[in-house]
C-alpha cells in the first residue's frame, strides 16, 4: 500500500490546525491590544473633536476615543478628583496651568492647539432690538442676555473681559443669566431665552439660528488659546501623544478650520 497520500492528508490536516490555531492567536492578541482613550475638551470643541475622532480612527482602528465635553472649568475639577482621563484641551490657559501646577500633566505633553475669538450673537429670526455693538446691551430693550459662569467657564471669563474693558460688566448683572458652559449660552439664545449672548466665533458659526453682530476686539480680553495635554496617570502614554500628535496633523488642522478655529501651534 502506498502510504505518501495518507502522509499528505495527514500533512493537510495539521497545517490546517496550526493555521486556524495561529489565526486566533492573532486575533485575540488584536482584541487584547484595543484601547480606549477618554479626552475631556471644552463644550466649544465637540463638533470639531467628533469629526476628529473619525478621521483618527481610520488612521488608528484599534483606538477608541470616548470624549467628555464640559466647561473647561468643570472637567479641571474632574481631572483633581481623579477621573479617569487621558487627554485634556482647555478652552484657556488658567486651567491648564491649575493641572500643571498640581503636577497632573504627563511631562513635554503640553502644546498650544488653537484660537478663538469672542462675538455677540442674536437670534436670527427675532432681532427686533437692532443690536450692533457690546455696549447696547445697556439698552433698555434689553431685558436679558447670557454669558457663562465666569469662574468655570472661559468663554464667560473673556466675556466678562470684554464687558469690564467696556466699564458695562457691573451695570449688566442684573439683567445676566449665567450658564454652565458656551453650549447653554448659545441655546438660550436659540430659544430666544434672552435678547443676546456672548460666544466664541466657533459656535456661533454652527448655529442657523443665530447671527453674529459684533465682534470683540483683541485688545479687549485675553489671548484665547486653547492648550493641550495628556494627564500624567494615563495608563497609555504613547498611545495620547500619538492623539495629541495627531491633532497637529494636516487632516485635523482641515478639520478645525472647517468649524472656525485658528491654529495656533
Amino acid at each position: 500500500m502506498n502510504k505518501t497520500p495518507f502522509v499528505t492528508l495527514i500533512s493537510w490536516v495539521l497545517i490546517s490546525f496550526l493555521t486556524v490555531v495561529g489565526c486566533n492567536q492573532v486575533t485575540s492578541t488584536t482584541n487584547s491590544q484595543a484601547i480606549e482613550l477618554t479626552v475631556s475638551a471644552a463644550a466649544s470643541m465637540q463638533d470639531a473633536m467628533k469629526e476628529v475622532a473619525k478621521a483618527y480612527q481610520e488612521e488608528y482602528p484599534n483606538t477608541k476615543i470616548t470624549y467628555n465635553f464640559a466647561s473647561s472649568g468643570t472637567l479641571t475639577q474632574q481631572i483633581k478628583q481623579g477621573a479617569p482621563v487621558d487627554i485634556f484641551i482647555s478652552a484657556n490657559e488658567k486651567f491648564m496651568d491649575e493641572l500643571d501646577k498640581n503636577n497632573l500633566l504627563l511631562a513635554e505633553t503640553r502644546r498650544d492647539l488653537l484660537k478663538n475669538n469672542v462675538v455677540l450673537i442674536v437670534r436670527k429670526k427675532d432681532n427686533i432690538n437692532n443690536i450692533s455693538r457690546f455696549q447696547e446691551l445697556t439698552n433698555p430693550n434689553i431685558k436679558r442676555f447670557s454669558i457663562g459662569e465666569p469662574e468655570s467657564v472661559p468663554a464667560g471669563q473673556y466675556a466678562k473681559q470684554v464687558l469690564s474693558n467696556l466699564k458695562i460688566y457691573e451695570q449688566l448683572k442684573p439683567k445676566t443669566v449665567f450658564a454652565k458652559d458656551v453650549r447653554q449660552v448659545l441655546a438660550y439664545v436659540e430659544l430666544g431665552n434672552v435678547d443676546a449672548g456672548i460666544v466664541y466665533g466657533t459656535d456661533a458659526q454652527i448655529s442657523k439660528q443665530v447671527k453674529v453682530v459684533a465682534t470683540a476686539s483683541e485688545d479687549t480680553h485675553k489671548a484665547i488659546i486653547y492648550p493641550v495635554a495628556a494627564i500624567k496617570r494615563t495608563k497609555n502614554p504613547e498611545v495620547a501623544k500619538e492623539f495629541i500628535q495627531f491633532l497637529f496633523s494636516n487632516s485635523a488642522r482641515e478639520i478645525f478650520n472647517k468649524y472656525g478655529f485658528e491654529i495656533a501651534g
